[in-house]
């Protein structure tokens, strides 16, 4: 019988050694390298008795031993990937079209953030299929009682055809067992970090137990064809605490972002293999759960500020779906020696980039101010066509005046202090134009396709820095 053996692991990005080392050989971290033990089978039998326990239950009691053999490229179908439905547009979106058969993903988000409702209430939402839902923090009254909050009233007067089993466990044997009995045809567990097998000795939530029962989930969802989804936690790095190679094993991996204060949600897609991790999905939450926000611009935009400085208006996209966006800036004399720069949804090096480009090439002297930079509703956005609207930002709160209603922009802008072209003007365009604004500043060079006919919107062309900020301040 084969033994277990003993190996040390990185923390950080997950690299492997057979002795301990005092620096990571791949991410160059000090004192990152855990020793582990790593058991014989590293997939339990518990994982392929359950596999191939729901396979005859789907095939009516044939065995399929799912052995692989080579197959030539060209003989291999390119139909798209079959997905099961959600009922959620923005959790649809983010995942690539629904959820694979077979996949794994890993749900991500700090703590009261909203995972275990929003899984939850997407389960509710399909009475079709049957679920099992295990929880290793949470009794069955408390689920029940976020249940009963959270059940759409549509789904109160239907007869479901499946059913949701809730399961309070953290054995993963035991889990295994129970998947045999119920069949499901979605697995969720909540989260992987309370789950532990008894292969291995150690506490749940150790880098050991969280490996192994990852490895253990991915052979039963690959071998059943059941999509697995694993609800994670967040360390106060803001990443998802465990080993690294917990990313690596499964197919996806969405974050669930915002702050707790406020009531919007953003589900960002980090890693997709079935689809763009681009996208990005907008919910609002309330007190009967999260509501899906199918036109964010309007959210994001404020109604008072009217005759406030410091304020610009962007349109960015995200995905495959174009917003408008506050961008709200504050410029003081600093109090102390060295100023300030703090940006909060907006990437911080960049900032100092453009404001070196607005010192050098417009002639605005900020090295003595305290510049800090918001993105409003809580939303971190990396369009670089935000450029503009920071720059126009920070030199109306530098001169405090005001940009005019009805204005927008959209441009990245250069080193050089020029605006550069930017991709999908025309959505942008349209976007702008049906929230009703008047006036858009786009780079030069993207006018040459645009079919000015086609917009009432009036369009404002520019080349470099300078000509934008005369449009917009005389």
């Amino acid at each position: 019988m084969a033994k277990d053996k003993t190996m040390f692991v990185c923390s950080h990005c997950g690299y492997e050694s057979a002795k301990w080392l005092g620096k990571c050989p791949s991410c160059g971290q000090w004192s990152t390298f855990k020793e582990i033990k790593v058991a014989a089978d590293y997939g339990t039998a518990a994982a392929k008795q359950a596999a191939l326990s729901v396979r005859q239950g789907k095939a009516g009691g044939v065995s399929d031993p799912r052995r692989n053999h080579p197959v030539k490229l060209h003989d291999i179908s390119h139909e798209a990937e079959p997905r099961i439905d959600t009922h959620d547009e923005e959790l649809n979106r983010v995942l690539g079209g629904g959820i694979v058969p077979g996949s794994i993903i890993l749900l991500g988000g700090e703590p009261g953030i909203g995972k275990s409702t929003l899984t939850l209430q997407t389960i509710l939402s399909m009475p079709e299929r049957n679920i099992l839902y295990v929880s290793g923090e949470e009794s069955s009254h408390q689920i029940k009682m976020r249940a009963d909050r959270l059940r759409p009233t549509s789904a109160q007067g239907e007869t479901p055809r499946g059913e949701v089993f809730v399961l309070c466990e953290t054995s993963l044997e035991n889990i295994f067992a129970e998947i045999q009995e119920v069949h499901p045809e979605l697995l969720i567990v909540d989260s992987i970090q309370t789950i532990a097998t008894d292969t291995v000795d150690s506490s749940p939530g150790s880098i050991t137990q969280v490996r192994e029962c990852a490895a253990a989930l991915l052979r039963f969802a690959k071998t059943s064809g059941v999509p697995v989804i694993l609800i994670g936690h967040i360390n106060k790095e803001g990443t998802l605490a465990g080993p690294k190679i917990l990313e690596h094993i499964v197919d996806t991996v969405i974050q669930f972002e915002g702050d707790q204060h406020y009531m919007y949600r953003i589900l960002r897609s980090i890693k997709n293999r079935f689809g763009s991790t681009s996208e990005l999905g907008i919910y609002e939450m309330g007190q009967e759960g999260l509501r899906q926000v199918s036109n964010p611009s309007e959210l994001l935009l404020t109604e008072d500020h009217e005759g406030l400085s410091g304020i610009a208006i962007s349109s960015a996209i995200e995905g495959v779906r174009p917003f408008l966006v506050e961008t709200q800036a504050l410029v003081s004399t600093a109090a102390y020696g060295t100023p300030q720069r703090s940006a909060t949804g907006f990437d911080q090096r960049r900032l100092n980039m453009l404001l070196a480009v607005l010192e050098k090439r417009v002639g605005f002297k900020l090295i003595q101010k305290d510049v800090f930079l918001n993105i409003a509703g809580g939303l971190r956005v990396t369009d670089m066509a935000m450029d503009l609207s920071v720059i126009a930002a920070v030199l109306s709160s530098n001169v405090d005046t005001p940009i005019e209603a009805g204005w927008c922009m959209a441009g990245e802008v250069g080193l050089s202090g020029e605006v550069r072209p930017i991709s999908r003007v025309e959505q942008r365009i349209s976007e702008a134009e049906k929230l009703g604004f008047t006036h858009m500043i786009i780079p030069a060079y993207n006018l040459k396709s645009i079919d000015k006919k086609k917009h009432k919107i009036q369009l404002h062309p520019v080349r470099k820095v300078e000509e934008a900020l005369r449009f917009l301040f005389g």
